[in-house]
């Protein structure tokens, strides 16, 4: 008989007071005293209305990433008490505070409950569902009976214009065109702040709901596609990477070598289309029929391609229209790996759902093409 594992608590934690689109340069600043040339473009594509930073108008940081992680665990729980019988957590992030020690041993230091299990999952967007499978592996296995899954992420002081104001200059000293590139600029309006997390156990609530959790599938396709987003490195001509360990110490600010970057000319003919397949690959793998499914909470980074998705779906005569969809981008902002849960937390809080319900988790990844795909079961106490 096969072992089921639930989803019996899910929580989300947005910092400070919602930011708007005319405000989000009092916050993170302007490049050389001017306002970016790309932001209206930037914010008409994705449509993006509001969004949480965990920082103040001074661009002085509110909460660090591993406190907003620790803030939404909190909310797992009736009276915000962490209990002392979690066995295993895993915590997801794309910004850690520190290169060390990991990011889920400082979330666990300001718990303070009890010993556990640690795993952390850094990378970008599907952290998320890589830190839910190894919760949901240990429960499935028997080794835990509980487990948390966290994802955080803290973009904002990345995108705060003193780090981008040292490549400006240096830029006008030897008469290079200072504009800022795009795959650098346009990524300060697309990023927010905030957290959320899930509680996973061997039994499901003795009352109200619970999501049992189907099947996980990821898939990356990193050998056959370079790298798309990153940090803390330069694109080379060959498509690989070069690290922040080889510049020198001025080189990385010079440079910016710190500043998160995308490459929209390989992001746009690609995320779509390999989405598509692993889409199709997972219904095919598991039996599931499209026109069972009653919810799909896609993490797209914009409504840009939320249009672009609902496009490819509907091209490849897959039955999972948007009248199926919920998201919430446009009221919280593009959380990164944070959002596919912040989005299972508002789904769940909108009464909607009823017993049998079931939801697909749409996760992908542009760091280097990776993707994952969730099903769960609404049952009902």
């Amino acid at each position: 008989m096969r072992k089921n594992v639930y989803i019996t608590s899910v929580s989300k934690f947005l910092p400070n007071l919602p930011v708007y689109n005319d405000d989000m340069e009092q916050y993170l600043g302007l490049i050389n005293a001017k306002p970016s040339r790309v932001k209206r473009i930037v914010l008409k594509q994705n449509g993006i209305k509001c969004r949480y930073y965990a920082i103040d108008e001074n661009q002085k940081i509110t909460h660090t990433n591993a406190e907003l992680a620790f803030l939404s665990i909190k909310k797992l729980f009736p009276d915000e008490i962490i209990p002392g019988d979690i066995e295993v957590m895993a915590c997801a992030t794309g910004n850690p505070d520190q290169l060390l020690p990991s990011h889920a041993s400082m979330v666990h230091g300001l718990m303070k409950n009890r010993p556990m299990e640690l795993y952390s999952a850094s990378g970008v967007c599907l952290t998320c569902l890589q830190a839910l499978k190894i919760s949901y592996l240990s429960v499935l296995s028997g080794i835990s009976s509980k487990a948390i899954c966290s994802t955080s992420e803290l973009a904002s002081p990345t995108l705060l214009s003193k780090n981008y104001e040292e490549e400006y200059e240096h830029c006008s000293q030897v008469g290079t065109d200072p504009y800022m590139a795009f795959e650098k600029d346009f990524l300060r309006f697309m990023l927010s702040d905030g957290a959320s997390a899930v509680l996973l156990s061997d039994r499901k609530n003795e009352k109200g709901l619970s999501f049992r959790i189907e099947w996980i599938e990821m898939t990356s396709y990193a050998n056959q596609l370079p790298t798309c987003m990153f940090m803390g490195a330069e694109l080379r001509e060959d498509g690989e990477l070069t690290s922040w360990k080889e510049f020198e110490s001025r080189e990385l600010i010079n440079r910016s070598v710190f500043t998160v970057k995308q490459d929209i000319r390989l992001l746009k003919p690609n995320i779509i289309r390999y989405w598509l397949d692993h889409i199709e690959l997972c219904l095919e793998k598991h039996r599931v029929d499209a026109s069972e499914i009653d919810y799909v909470i896609p993490h797209v980074s914009s409504m840009f391609f939320y249009g672009k998705l609902a496009e490819e779906i509907e091209a490849r005569n897959i039955d999972l229209g948007t009248q199926k969809w919920f998201t919430n981008l446009t009221e919280v902002g593009n959380i990164a790996s944070a959002s596919i849960f912040a989005g299972l937390d508002d789904l769940c809080q909108s009464g909607r759902l009823k017993a049998n319900d079931k939801i697909l988790l749409l996760v992908p990844e542009s760091g280097r093409f990776s993707y994952g795909t969730v099903l769960l079961t609404v049952e009902v106490s």
